[in-house]
């Protein structure tokens, strides 16, 4: 039986007592602390709207280490069609990253109006940060995640023009780079991500891998 988490405890299940399906607790609520919480276990909220909140840490995890990104030429030459900004309009980036079901998994948008006041709660507390893609002054691309340490755990991106999300990865991975980061937790395996370099670890090997990360002190700032 999945367990119920009691919302006056910050508290997780260890990651290892999941579900087969990935599925550590349900219930309680999305309060920063409790956020704070889950990501520095290796836990991440998601859940459709009309359901309890579940949170995830499945047994296959997709990491992507930094020196392994795999910047094409095509993609290298798309670069140049865009400029880019950090957290400039995060909320923004979440609400049109809502628009698409997350990883392709769910029937309707994972990002509700209270995922979106809870991210943007931790960005105004400097631990949720976006990277902006612009063409011609307009936000045709983008992604957000969440800073533990020294990794980026990446939540969701979007495009409205052909290579804009990954270009905004593209930048990400080389800021995250000149900042020191260990790697970013892509969560779950997608084609689209491991065509990027990500790889798929077991879940043991990636908590190792965030206990050694999640303590470092290394700011998100913008040069």
């Amino acid at each position: 039986m999945i367990p119920q988490l009691n919302k006056y405890d910050l508290n997780f299940p260890h990651p290892n007592s999941a579900n087969p399906e990935g599925i550590v607790a349900w219930g309680a609520d999305l309060n920063p602390s409790r956020l704070i919480s889950a990501y520095r276990n290796g836990i991440f909220p998601w859940y459709s709207k009309n359901e309890p909140i579940l949170w995830w840490s499945p047994d296959i995890r997709l990491i992507m280490e930094l020196d392994d990104f795999k910047l094409s030429k095509s993609l290298k030459k798309s670069m140049k069609k865009f400029t880019y900004k950090f957290d400039t309009a995060f909320e923004q980036v979440m609400r049109e990253c809502s628009v698409i079901p997350r990883k392709d998994q769910c029937g309707d948008t994972w990002i509700s109006e209270d995922i979106i006041e809870a991210y943007t709660n931790l960005h105004g507390m400097g631990l949720a940060h976006s990277v902006e893609t612009y063409y011609d002054g307009k936000l045709v691309g983008g992604l957000y995640g969440v800073v533990v340490g020294g990794v980026f755990c990446g939540e969701s991106m979007f495009a409205k023009k052909s290579d804009a999300s990954k270009c905004a990865y593209a930048t990400l991975v080389n800021h995250l780079k000149n900042l020191g980061f260990d790697f970013i937790d892509c969560q779950v395996p997608t084609k689209h991500l491991k065509s990027l370099g990500a790889k798929e670890v077991a879940r043991e090997y990636f908590l190792m891998r965030l206990n050694d990360a999640k303590d470092k002190d290394i700011r998100f700032r913008v040069f």
